[in-house]
């Protein structure tokens, strides 16, 4: 057994790193403090995480401590039978190899032989679905029994990883998807719009570019976007020079002729973006382009016409706007006039900005005075005053048309309504919020059982059990889709997991009550600890007993709605020495639900079996 300093330090390890996960929402970051701390809890300075990849036919190493740099994020093992690695997850069990020079059931691999690695223990990690993610590695660089107390807490250490690296997954998956659908959506205007990889390659394909281009999704993707250029622009390396271009300064302007599919040729009008993840590193590439085949005849031959515009314009459903060179003489469409309520007047010479929100009157003055004095596209966002006096938030995009000699002779701009988009973007903050919060209150709950479960020297199965019943909660609350659950739910779900539910034996009455996201987790511990004591040694361990579950609504003399729920046990042959024990369970009913859910509990142990009463508000 550890000793008591030992055993110290490794809860004051899991303490640390419940804490650390609060803190960071990077999953490296996240591993490769998870590798450091368990390193520094068994004193080997060495450990890493290796994650499933390619379907299941390596072993990716993620994370790591010790090691060197050609290794961690690297390093991939392919998975077989004879590895240990392999066999552990396969299994769902640790395996220990005391020495390596010694192992005779599996094949340890070549770059643990060099650098040093003598003994190693594997911990498979799953999501809390049961999906295999991986292991947990501890290696040393000497003969070593990892014993039963290292196991235990090594895979204490990879129980809570799974929530944390499912959460990390997650929101990971949330922003990437958010930031897609928010590039997508905001350009969507009758628009030719894919995605490209790295090496421009295409990777997504939308029905605006299908009509736009002729080429089908399964003919389009995994082409170079190259096949949209002219062949003297190819030859020219015109595609390249978009694509570095956009790399460099974030965007591009993609102002040039384009091939279709069956060899025609389309005009087309628009942006080469550049996709960025959070480290800074290249996703790809976002092309959104407008045909402006015909409207680019009509204005080479009706340049001057200022009448046909306003009629072309007219029919676009964004608010557009024209203007010369210098930007100070303005031809709006009739969108903008109907929803500001400007004259064509009111709106020359700078006059459109009076229409803009105060607050957003100089980011919008000098992103123009900036995309002018260098003739390059204009890209912002800010409120536009409607003609009702309110304000709508609005992406506004002006960009420089040259002449066939290159030179910027008018600007051509529009605003898009993106209002209800940033309302539901605020909405998905919240939600993410909201996750972040409910993962810190599990993550409290599972660090008071660590300590309640290692200060008693309780075995590891009741800690187990308890994170099952954890987990039980944490599934009724994500069916609810409500951040509720009814009490019934709750009792039935615990008794079904040790008791056969047709017995008669057992009595379940009582109303529709919801309990809130924050009351489930410590009331879903106390039936928990309530049935197993049952299991053991009260109603639910013979036939000859009997259990009723019942509550009811209550309301206080002020008001406060309460619920009241009754345990009673009857036809038990309780030992005297039972009757003064004072277990686990008792102490979280009579303290630890008084303290987090401000309950009122009675507990009383005598012949016939357990008698219990929790009385608590709800929320």
């Amino acid at each position: 057994m550890p000793d008591y300093d030992q055993m110290m330090k490794r809860q004051q390890v899991l303490a640390d790193f419940g804490e650390f996960t609060l803190r960071s929402e990077d999953l490296d970051e996240v591993l490769t403090e998870a590798c450091r701390l368990v390193g520094e809890a068994l004193g080997t300075g060495r450990a890493k995480v290796l994650e499933i990849q390619e379907n299941g036919q390596s072993l990716f190493v993620r994370a790591g401590v010790g090691w060197d740099p050609e290794v961690v994020g690297h390093l991939r093992l392919p998975m077989h039978e004879q590895s240990s690695e392999t066999f552990a997850i396969n299994q769902g069990k640790p395996v220990v190899t005391r020495d390596i020079s010694q192992e005779e059931r599996f094949e340890i691999p070549e770059f643990m032989k060099k650098a040093g690695v003598v003994a190693l223990v594997n911990v498979p990690v799953r999501m809390p679905g049961g999906e295999a993610y991986g292991l947990l590695q501890v290696d040393a660089t000497e003969p070593r029994d990892f014993g039963d107390e290292d196991i235990t807490f090594l895979r204490t250490y990879a129980t809570i990883l799974r929530p944390v690296i499912d959460r990390l997954q997650k929101v990971g998956t949330l922003r990437s998807t958010e930031e897609r659908f928010r590039l997508v959506v905001e350009n969507a205007r009758d628009y030719a719009i894919l995605t490209t990889d790295p090496q421009d390659r295409i990777t997504d394909w939308y029905p605006g570019a299908e009509a736009v281009f002729g080429w089908t999704v399964e003919e389009a993707i995994g082409q170079p976007a190259a096949i949209l250029f002219t062949p003297e622009d190819r030859a020219a390396g015109e595609d390249a020079k978009e694509t570095e271009a956009a790399y460099r300064e974030g965007s591009a302007p993609n102002v040039r002729w384009h091939v279709r599919n069956d060899g025609s040729r389309v005009f087309i009008e628009g942006m080469t973006n550049a996709l960025r993840a959070a480290d800074g590193s290249l996703r790809g590439f976002l092309k959104i382009g407008q045909d402006v085949t015909e409207r680019r005849k009509i204005d080479e031959a009706l340049r001057d016409s200022e009448a046909r515009f306003r009629a072309l314009a007219s029919l676009v459903p964004v608010l557009l706007w024209r203007s010369d060179a210098t930007g100070m003489h303005i031809s709006s469409n009739q969108p903008w006039l109907d929803y500001t309520g400007q004259s064509l007047e009111q709106s020359q010479s700078g006059g459109w900005l009076d229409a803009i929100h105060p607050d957003d009157g100089a980011i919008t003055r000098e992103a123009f005075r900036t995309g002018h004095a260098e003739g390059r596209p204009v890209d912002v966002q800010h409120r536009i005053r409607g003609r009702d006096g309110s304000y709508r938030w609005f992406l506004v995009r002006q960009t420089p048309i040259t002449d066939s000699q290159g030179q910027l002779v008018e600007w051509f701009g529009a605003a898009m309504d993106i209002d209800d988009l940033r309302s539901s973007q605020a909405r998905q903050e919240v939600l993410v919020k909201e996750l972040q919060h409910r993962s810190r209150n599990l993550l409290s709950v599972v660090t008071a059982l660590v300590n309640r479960t290692i200060a008693r020297g309780s075995p590891v199965e009741s800690f187990t059990t308890r994170l099952k019943a954890l987990s039980r909660a944490q599934a009724l609350l994500s069916q609810s889709g409500n951040d509720t659950v009814d009490v019934g739910a709750l009792v039935s779900a615990e008794l079904a997991a040790y008791a056969d539910s047709t017995t008669t034996r057992i009595t379940i009455s009582g109303p529709k009550v919801q309990l809130s996201s924050e009351q489930v987790q410590n009331f879903a511990l106390a039936l928990h600890e309530l049935t197993t004591n049952a299991v053991k040694y009260g109603a639910l361990k013979s036939d000859a007993g009997q259990l009723s579950v019942t509550w009811k609504r209550l309301q206080s003399v002020d008001g406060e709605n309460r619920v009241a729920l009754s345990w009673i046990e009857t036809g038990v042959d309780v030992q005297p020495d039972k009757v003064t024990r004072r277990g686990y369970g008792r102490e979280l009913i009579e303290r630890a639900l008084t303290y987090a859910l401000q309950a009122r509990t009675e507990y009383e142990l005598a012949a016939g079996g357990v008698r219990c009463r929790i009385e608590m508000p709800l929320a």
